[in-house]
Protein backbone atom coordinates (compact mmCIF):
# COMPACT_ATOMS: atom_id res chain seq x y z
CA UNK A 1 0.00 0.00 0.00
CA UNK A 2 1.62 3.00 -1.02
CA UNK A 3 1.52 6.17 1.44
CA UNK A 4 1.94 9.69 0.64
CA UNK A 5 4.73 11.35 1.69
CA UNK A 6 4.98 13.03 5.52
CA UNK A 7 6.06 16.94 5.38
CA UNK A 8 8.94 17.88 6.81
CA UNK A 9 8.34 19.53 10.93
CA UNK A 10 9.03 23.27 10.86
CA UNK A 11 11.55 23.91 12.63
CA UNK A 12 12.57 27.74 13.61
CA UNK A 13 16.03 28.37 14.64
CA UNK A 14 17.81 30.92 16.62
CA UNK A 15 19.25 32.36 13.48
CA UNK A 16 15.96 32.64 11.72
CA UNK A 17 14.79 34.77 14.97
CA UNK A 18 16.60 37.99 14.39
CA UNK A 19 17.41 37.82 10.28
CA UNK A 20 17.32 40.91 8.14
CA UNK A 21 13.97 41.54 6.86
CA UNK A 22 13.65 41.25 3.48
CA UNK A 23 13.44 44.31 1.47
CA UNK A 24 13.31 42.53 -2.06
CA UNK A 25 9.23 42.36 -2.17
CA UNK A 26 7.30 45.54 -4.10
CA UNK A 27 5.55 46.20 -0.48
CA UNK A 28 8.57 47.12 1.58
CA UNK A 29 10.37 48.93 -2.09
CA UNK A 30 7.02 50.88 -1.82
CA UNK A 31 7.00 51.24 1.71
CA UNK A 32 10.87 52.70 1.59
CA UNK A 33 9.68 55.65 -0.96
CA UNK A 34 7.37 56.75 1.08
CA UNK A 35 9.37 56.84 4.01
CA UNK A 36 12.00 58.47 2.04
CA UNK A 37 9.31 60.85 0.54
CA UNK A 38 7.94 62.30 4.32
CA UNK A 39 11.89 62.35 5.38
CA UNK A 40 13.09 64.58 2.92
CA UNK A 41 9.84 67.10 3.26
CA UNK A 42 10.77 67.00 6.92
CA UNK A 43 14.04 67.48 6.41
CA UNK A 44 13.29 70.55 4.23
CA UNK A 45 10.68 71.67 6.64
CA UNK A 46 13.75 71.66 9.53
CA UNK A 47 16.11 73.28 6.72
CA UNK A 48 14.05 76.45 5.59
CA UNK A 49 11.11 76.37 7.01
CA UNK A 50 7.23 75.65 5.56
CA UNK A 51 7.41 79.62 4.74
CA UNK A 52 10.52 79.90 3.00
CA UNK A 53 10.47 76.30 1.45
CA UNK A 54 11.58 75.35 -1.89
CA UNK A 55 10.73 73.15 -4.30
CA UNK A 56 13.95 72.70 -5.94
CA UNK A 57 15.76 72.62 -2.51
CA UNK A 58 12.97 70.10 -1.75
CA UNK A 59 13.34 67.85 -5.11
CA UNK A 60 17.72 67.80 -4.10
CA UNK A 61 16.82 66.27 -0.35
CA UNK A 62 14.07 63.80 -1.95
CA UNK A 63 16.71 62.57 -5.00
CA UNK A 64 19.44 62.18 -2.09
CA UNK A 65 17.02 60.46 0.41
CA UNK A 66 16.00 58.13 -2.69
CA UNK A 67 19.23 57.32 -3.80
CA UNK A 68 20.48 56.74 -0.59
CA UNK A 69 17.28 54.52 0.92
CA UNK A 70 17.35 52.47 -2.63
CA UNK A 71 20.96 52.28 -2.87
CA UNK A 72 20.85 50.13 0.58
CA UNK A 73 17.94 48.57 0.34
CA UNK A 74 19.58 47.00 -2.96
CA UNK A 75 22.98 46.11 -0.83
CA UNK A 76 21.05 44.25 1.77
CA UNK A 77 18.69 42.88 -0.53
CA UNK A 78 21.62 41.18 -2.34
CA UNK A 79 23.35 40.74 0.27
CA UNK A 80 21.35 38.71 2.62
CA UNK A 81 21.76 35.26 2.19
CA UNK A 82 25.37 36.33 3.27
CA UNK A 83 24.30 38.27 5.92
CA UNK A 84 22.31 35.48 7.22
CA UNK A 85 25.12 32.93 7.80
CA UNK A 86 27.03 35.69 9.78
CA UNK A 87 26.49 36.00 13.92
CA UNK A 88 23.04 38.40 14.45
CA UNK A 89 25.57 41.48 15.73
CA UNK A 90 27.62 40.75 12.88
CA UNK A 91 24.67 41.38 9.75
CA UNK A 92 23.29 44.02 12.08
CA UNK A 93 26.11 45.92 12.25
CA UNK A 94 27.31 45.51 8.62
CA UNK A 95 23.84 46.38 7.27
CA UNK A 96 24.49 49.62 9.61
CA UNK A 97 27.97 50.02 7.87
CA UNK A 98 26.34 49.43 4.34
CA UNK A 99 23.76 52.34 4.90
CA UNK A 100 26.41 54.43 6.08
CA UNK A 101 28.49 53.89 3.01
CA UNK A 102 26.09 54.66 0.56
CA UNK A 103 25.19 57.98 2.39
CA UNK A 104 28.31 59.28 2.36
CA UNK A 105 28.73 57.37 -1.81
CA UNK A 106 25.61 59.63 -2.95
CA UNK A 107 25.98 62.85 -0.86
CA UNK A 108 29.62 62.96 -2.48
CA UNK A 109 28.46 61.93 -6.05
CA UNK A 110 25.51 64.57 -5.74
CA UNK A 111 28.11 67.22 -5.05
CA UNK A 112 30.44 66.41 -7.90
CA UNK A 113 27.03 66.69 -10.62
CA UNK A 114 25.65 69.96 -9.00
CA UNK A 115 29.13 71.39 -9.32
CA UNK A 116 29.60 70.38 -12.61
CA UNK A 117 31.48 67.39 -12.87
CA UNK A 118 33.58 67.84 -9.87
CA UNK A 119 35.12 71.60 -11.34
CA UNK A 120 33.58 73.22 -8.22
CA UNK A 121 34.70 72.95 -4.70
CA UNK A 122 33.43 69.61 -2.92
CA UNK A 123 31.99 70.46 0.96
CA UNK A 124 33.24 67.59 2.78
CA UNK A 125 31.50 68.85 5.80
CA UNK A 126 28.11 68.34 4.49
CA UNK A 127 28.85 65.18 2.83
CA UNK A 128 29.90 64.12 6.45
CA UNK A 129 26.41 65.62 7.92
CA UNK A 130 24.51 64.23 5.51
CA UNK A 131 26.37 60.98 7.13
CA UNK A 132 25.46 61.64 10.14
CA UNK A 133 21.80 62.69 9.46
CA UNK A 134 21.70 59.47 8.26
CA UNK A 135 23.62 57.25 10.97
CA UNK A 136 20.94 58.75 13.05
CA UNK A 137 17.78 57.87 10.96
CA UNK A 138 19.21 54.32 10.25
CA UNK A 139 19.92 53.63 13.55
CA UNK A 140 17.09 54.50 14.70
CA UNK A 141 15.00 52.49 11.77
CA UNK A 142 17.14 49.71 12.37
CA UNK A 143 16.57 49.54 16.08
CA UNK A 144 13.14 49.37 15.42
CA UNK A 145 13.32 46.87 12.41
CA UNK A 146 15.25 44.37 15.03
CA UNK A 147 12.58 44.71 17.58
CA UNK A 148 9.82 44.02 15.36
CA UNK A 149 11.56 40.93 14.00
CA UNK A 150 11.95 39.87 17.59
CA UNK A 151 8.45 40.54 18.57
CA UNK A 152 7.53 38.72 15.20
CA UNK A 153 9.41 35.86 15.79
CA UNK A 154 8.00 35.76 19.65
CA UNK A 155 4.57 35.56 18.15
CA UNK A 156 5.23 32.57 15.91
CA UNK A 157 7.26 30.35 18.45
CA UNK A 158 4.25 31.00 20.95
CA UNK A 159 1.64 30.37 18.09
CA UNK A 160 3.48 27.23 17.28
CA UNK A 161 3.97 26.13 21.11
CA UNK A 162 0.06 26.46 20.77
CA UNK A 163 -0.76 24.37 17.73
CA UNK A 164 1.95 21.53 19.25
CA UNK A 165 0.09 21.79 22.42
CA UNK A 166 -3.40 21.33 20.66
CA UNK A 167 -2.85 18.81 18.68
CA UNK A 168 -1.06 16.69 21.34
CA UNK A 169 -4.43 16.46 22.40
CA UNK A 170 -5.49 14.29 19.41
CA UNK A 171 -5.35 11.24 20.99
CA UNK A 172 -8.17 8.84 19.32
CA UNK A 173 -10.00 6.77 22.02
CA UNK A 174 -10.71 3.54 19.13
CA UNK A 175 -7.06 2.71 19.38
CA UNK A 176 -8.24 -0.55 21.55
CA UNK A 177 -11.38 -1.16 19.73
CA UNK A 178 -9.56 -1.36 16.38
CA UNK A 179 -6.71 -3.14 17.94
CA UNK A 180 -9.27 -6.20 19.11
CA UNK A 181 -10.95 -5.64 15.72
CA UNK A 182 -7.65 -6.13 13.74
CA UNK A 183 -6.45 -9.30 15.93
CA UNK A 184 -10.09 -10.72 15.36
CA UNK A 185 -9.27 -10.30 11.63
CA UNK A 186 -5.39 -12.29 11.53
CA UNK A 187 -6.67 -15.44 11.72
CA UNK A 188 -10.04 -14.48 9.34
CA UNK A 189 -8.75 -12.14 6.40
CA UNK A 190 -5.17 -10.91 7.10
CA UNK A 191 -4.68 -8.96 4.12
CA UNK A 192 -7.59 -7.14 5.26
CA UNK A 193 -6.17 -7.08 9.03
CA UNK A 194 -2.78 -5.90 7.32
CA UNK A 195 -3.80 -2.78 5.76
CA UNK A 196 -5.79 -1.57 8.81
CA UNK A 197 -2.33 -1.83 10.76
CA UNK A 198 -1.52 0.29 8.36
CA UNK A 199 -4.13 2.54 8.32
CA UNK A 200 -4.06 3.08 12.10
CA UNK A 201 0.20 3.57 11.82
CA UNK A 202 -0.42 6.39 9.24
CA UNK A 203 -3.14 7.87 11.85
CA UNK A 204 -0.91 8.05 14.25
CA UNK A 205 1.84 8.67 12.68
CA UNK A 206 0.12 12.02 11.52
CA UNK A 207 -1.37 12.19 15.39
CA UNK A 208 2.51 12.35 16.69
CA UNK A 209 3.77 14.24 13.93
CA UNK A 210 4.99 17.73 14.27
CA UNK A 211 3.64 18.84 10.66
CA UNK A 212 0.92 21.75 10.79
CA UNK A 213 -0.30 21.62 7.48
CA UNK A 214 -0.77 18.74 4.99
CA UNK A 215 -1.81 18.62 1.63
CA UNK A 216 -5.66 18.50 1.56
CA UNK A 217 -5.65 15.19 -0.30
CA UNK A 218 -3.45 14.16 2.55
CA UNK A 219 -5.82 15.36 5.11
CA UNK A 220 -9.01 13.19 3.48
CA UNK A 221 -6.75 10.44 3.23
CA UNK A 222 -6.12 10.07 6.74
CA UNK A 223 -9.91 10.58 7.12
CA UNK A 224 -10.38 7.67 5.24
CA UNK A 225 -8.10 5.43 6.65
CA UNK A 226 -9.62 6.52 10.37
CA UNK A 227 -13.19 5.34 8.63
CA UNK A 228 -12.64 2.55 7.12
CA UNK A 229 -11.01 0.87 10.87
CA UNK A 230 -14.35 2.43 12.46
CA UNK A 231 -16.44 0.99 9.51
CA UNK A 232 -14.93 -2.30 10.54
CA UNK A 233 -15.60 -1.93 13.93
CA UNK A 234 -19.08 -1.14 13.63
CA UNK A 235 -20.21 -2.50 10.27
CA UNK A 236 -23.78 -1.55 9.28
CA UNK A 237 -24.28 0.61 12.03
CA UNK A 238 -22.11 3.08 10.69
CA UNK A 239 -23.64 4.58 7.04
CA UNK A 240 -21.44 7.10 5.70
CA UNK A 241 -22.11 9.49 2.77
CA UNK A 242 -18.94 11.42 0.73
CA UNK A 243 -19.76 14.27 -0.94
CA UNK A 244 -16.24 15.44 -1.25
CA UNK A 245 -14.83 17.89 -4.54
CA UNK A 246 -11.49 17.08 -5.87
CA UNK A 247 -8.87 20.00 -3.56
CA UNK A 248 -7.07 22.55 -6.00
CA UNK A 249 -3.97 22.38 -6.80
CA UNK A 250 -1.63 23.43 -3.63
CA UNK A 251 -4.73 23.40 -1.27
CA UNK A 252 -3.68 22.78 2.00
CA UNK A 253 -5.28 21.85 5.70
CA UNK A 254 -4.34 21.61 9.44
CA UNK A 255 -2.91 18.56 9.69
CA UNK A 256 -5.97 16.22 11.55
CA UNK A 257 -8.86 18.81 11.16
CA UNK A 258 -11.63 16.54 9.55
CA UNK A 259 -10.45 13.69 11.72
CA UNK A 260 -11.93 15.03 15.40
CA UNK A 261 -15.10 15.55 13.72
CA UNK A 262 -15.64 12.64 11.89
CA UNK A 263 -14.58 11.00 15.58
CA UNK A 264 -17.44 13.22 17.39
CA UNK A 265 -20.01 12.36 14.94
CA UNK A 266 -19.97 8.60 15.43
CA UNK A 267 -18.94 9.09 19.06
CA UNK A 268 -22.21 11.01 19.60
CA UNK A 269 -24.40 9.94 16.28
CA UNK A 270 -23.62 6.36 15.96
CA UNK A 271 -22.33 4.77 19.23
CA UNK A 272 -25.03 6.34 21.14
CA UNK A 273 -27.93 4.63 19.20
CA UNK A 274 -29.03 1.44 19.05
CA UNK A 275 -29.64 1.05 15.81
CA UNK A 276 -26.70 3.19 14.29
CA UNK A 277 -26.63 6.66 12.75
CA UNK A 278 -25.32 8.28 9.40
CA UNK A 279 -22.32 10.75 8.70
CA UNK A 280 -22.02 12.82 5.73
CA UNK A 281 -18.66 14.57 4.71
CA UNK A 282 -18.92 17.00 2.28
CA UNK A 283 -15.83 19.27 1.09
CA UNK A 284 -16.37 21.75 -1.57
CA UNK A 285 -14.45 24.74 -3.16
CA UNK A 286 -14.81 27.75 -4.32
CA UNK A 287 -11.84 28.88 -5.29
CA UNK A 288 -9.16 29.25 -3.24
CA UNK A 289 -12.03 29.08 -0.13
CA UNK A 290 -12.94 25.55 1.00
CA UNK A 291 -16.18 24.36 2.86
CA UNK A 292 -16.46 21.38 5.21
CA UNK A 293 -19.35 20.17 6.69
CA UNK A 294 -19.69 16.78 8.83
CA UNK A 295 -23.10 15.83 9.28
CA UNK A 296 -24.43 13.34 11.89
CA UNK A 297 -27.64 12.08 12.87
CA UNK A 298 -29.12 12.56 16.48
CA UNK A 299 -30.14 9.73 18.20
CA UNK A 300 -33.87 9.14 19.24
CA UNK A 301 -33.55 7.00 21.93
CA UNK A 302 -29.74 6.14 22.93
CA UNK A 303 -29.16 3.19 24.47
CA UNK A 304 -26.34 4.22 26.94
CA UNK A 305 -25.83 6.70 29.21
CA UNK A 306 -26.41 10.44 27.50
CA UNK A 307 -22.75 11.55 26.67
CA UNK A 308 -21.56 14.98 27.01
CA UNK A 309 -21.58 17.26 23.54
CA UNK A 310 -18.69 17.71 20.99
CA UNK A 311 -17.58 20.75 22.82
CA UNK A 312 -13.83 19.41 23.81
CA UNK A 313 -13.20 18.52 20.06
CA UNK A 314 -15.26 21.62 18.59
CA UNK A 315 -13.03 23.51 20.52
CA UNK A 316 -9.76 21.98 19.75
CA UNK A 317 -10.57 22.71 15.94
CA UNK A 318 -11.72 26.58 17.33
CA UNK A 319 -8.76 26.88 18.77
CA UNK A 320 -6.27 25.91 15.76
CA UNK A 321 -8.31 27.30 13.27
CA UNK A 322 -8.16 30.89 14.95
CA UNK A 323 -4.21 30.24 15.61
CA UNK A 324 -3.69 29.02 11.68
CA UNK A 325 -5.83 31.04 9.79
CA UNK A 326 -7.01 34.27 12.28
CA UNK A 327 -10.60 35.31 11.03
CA UNK A 328 -9.84 33.90 7.99
CA UNK A 329 -11.83 30.87 8.95
CA UNK A 330 -15.07 30.69 10.52
CA UNK A 331 -16.27 27.49 12.58
CA UNK A 332 -20.58 27.09 12.80
CA UNK A 333 -22.33 24.65 14.26
CA UNK A 334 -26.18 23.81 14.30
CA UNK A 335 -27.64 21.55 16.56
CA UNK A 336 -31.41 20.22 14.91
CA UNK A 337 -33.84 17.74 16.29
CA UNK A 338 -32.83 15.04 13.83
CA UNK A 339 -29.40 16.11 12.70
CA UNK A 340 -25.90 17.87 14.31
CA UNK A 341 -23.71 19.86 11.78
CA UNK A 342 -20.43 21.71 11.94
CA UNK A 343 -19.53 23.93 9.18
CA UNK A 344 -15.99 25.19 8.46
CA UNK A 345 -15.29 27.74 6.15
CA UNK A 346 -11.71 28.67 5.34
CA UNK A 347 -10.83 31.72 3.05
CA UNK A 348 -7.57 30.79 1.13
CA UNK A 349 -6.55 27.30 1.26
CA UNK A 350 -3.39 28.42 -0.54
CA UNK A 351 -2.60 30.66 2.01
CA UNK A 352 0.65 29.58 4.14
CA UNK A 353 0.27 30.46 8.15
CA UNK A 354 4.02 31.78 9.04
CA UNK A 355 3.97 29.55 12.40
CA UNK A 356 3.59 26.36 9.88
CA UNK A 357 4.78 26.64 6.74
CA UNK A 358 6.00 23.17 5.90
CA UNK A 359 9.75 22.95 4.48
CA UNK A 360 10.41 20.87 1.27
CA UNK A 361 11.79 17.35 1.79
Amino acid sequence: MKKPKNQAPVEFTEQGLTRLPNLCSIEALFMLVVAAELLAVLLSVASHGLAELSWAHLGLVSALVLWITLGSAALICTLRPSFERLPQVAAWLLAYLLILLCAGFFSALGQWLLKGLGRGFMDWWQVASHVLIAAIIAGMLLRYLYLLQHLRAQQQAELRARIQALQSRIEPHFLFNSMNSIASLIAVDPDLAERLVEDLADLFRAALAQTSMVSAERELALTRAYLRIEQLRLSERLRLSWNVQAPPEGAQLPNLLLQPLVENAIYHGVEASRTGGDVAVELTFEGRSAILTVRNSVPDAPHIARRTGHNMGLDNVRHRLQAFYGTGAQLVVEQLDQEFSVRIRIVDTAAQPASSTPTKV
